[in-house]
């Protein structure tokens, strides 16, 4: 641990200041150079993988209410669409057609990254007895991420995003190195499964996969697939009822991700846990018990919606589960979240 003037106390289990007073990466400290080359000696066979859905799946916003598919329009020139543009028209010594567009895109609504500032909590960083909006690493709501509004005093204020924590940070660290892949569908199916620790370690003893400090570790579940297959329309009690999620109330299992060292953790559904989650037992609890533990806690950044289905395959008929993966998010200054466009290459 290291002084800081954001934090007097760090919530039990979290690695707050082990990576320094001001770090904003995280967990990603641990994909050194040495976890780059570990993950380019897994190529062998020259194959990539895109692992990100199209960016208009799954269509609609059934799955969540408050994200809506990208709006893709051409750019303004000449008073009208810049798309099949005649340069001519401007002067008729051109001969070029132009087309030129722009995009209102919801960062979290297909396959994507979150960043450490997508989900903090109410907790007494100060020790004065007040639990305060604080994110990982001890950094503040309203002071260093600042939205249009203070919730405690209703004020509206200008909107200037994430100060700290924001997706950048992951864009220049560039997110390269090994990943493991845990075949969850091929034990489980795409029935929904509540999966625990001991459900887990199970899937690892069975098909001999191993995860080492600074990997990043990839869930196939088969949601994606399915997300695939409704063809942008999807149905709503499917979607919330399909495929295996992780038991983010089950403390091994939260247990099992900070002794694993992982460095990111990666799946092919909406939000890697369960959510709902299952009821709580203590009067105040996090509604997304992994988010906490990960995002907040930890720094281990999720990934969520990726399409891991055809590499997981190739993977499984070749009794491989390590891979080099490349994902970098985009590099937009203050975004809490990015889509991502992965690529696996075996």
């Amino acid at each position: 641990m290291t002084d800081t003037p954001r934090w007097k106390r760090r919530p039990a289990g979290s690695t707050w200041g082990d990576f320094g007073p001001d770090d904003q990466l995280g967990r990603l400290n641990l994909i050194t150079p040495e976890k780059v080359l570990q993950g380019i000696a897994e190529v062998k066979d020259g194959r990539s993988f895109c692992l990100s859905l199209p960016l208009d799946y799954p269509g609609g916003n059934k799955l969540n209410p408050r994200r809506h598919p990208p709006e893709l329009r051409p750019t303004v020139r000449g008073g009208g669409p810049n798309f099949n543009y005649p340069v001519g028209r401007d002067d008729p010594r051109f001969t070029d057609v132009v087309c030129d567009d722009l995009v209102l895109l919801t960062l979290q609504y297909s396959t994507q990254w979150d960043t450490l500032a997508h989900v903090g909590q109410m907790f007494d960083a100060d020790g004065d007895g007040t639990p305060e909006m604080v994110y990982y690493n001890g950094y503040r709501a309203g002071e260093h991420i600042v939205g249009p509004r203070d919730w405690a005093t209703g004020r509206e204020q200008p909107h200037q995003g994430a100060r700290a924590l924001g997706v950048e940070n992951m864009a220049v660290k560039a997110i390269q190195g090994r990943a493991v892949m845990i075949d969850l569908e091929a034990h489980y199916g795409r029935e929904r499964k509540l999966v625990g620790f001991e459900d887990l370690m199970d899937v690892l003893r069975k098909d001999k996969v191993e995860i080492e400090p600074g990997d990043m570790v990839c869930l196939r579940t088969g949601f994606a697939q399915v997300v695939l297959e409704m063809k942008r329309e999807p149905d709503e009690k499917v979607l919330h009822g399909a495929c295996a999620v992780l038991d983010g109330r089950d403390e091994r299992l939260l247990n099992w991700i900070t002794k694993s060292g992982l460095a990111s953790l990666i799946a092919d559904n909406y939000a890697v846990e369960a959510f709902p989650s299952r009821p709580c037992a203590e009067d105040h609890c996090a509604a997304l018990p992994l988010h906490a533990h990960c995002l907040f806690k930890l720094g281990v950044n999720l990934g969520e919606l990726w399409y891991l289905s055809e590499l997981a395959d190739y993977l499984r008929a070749r009794k491989r589960s390590r891979f080099l993966l490349t994902a970098p998010p985009l590099r937009l200054p203050g975004a809490v979240g990015s889509p991502a466009t992965p690529v696996g290459t075996v």
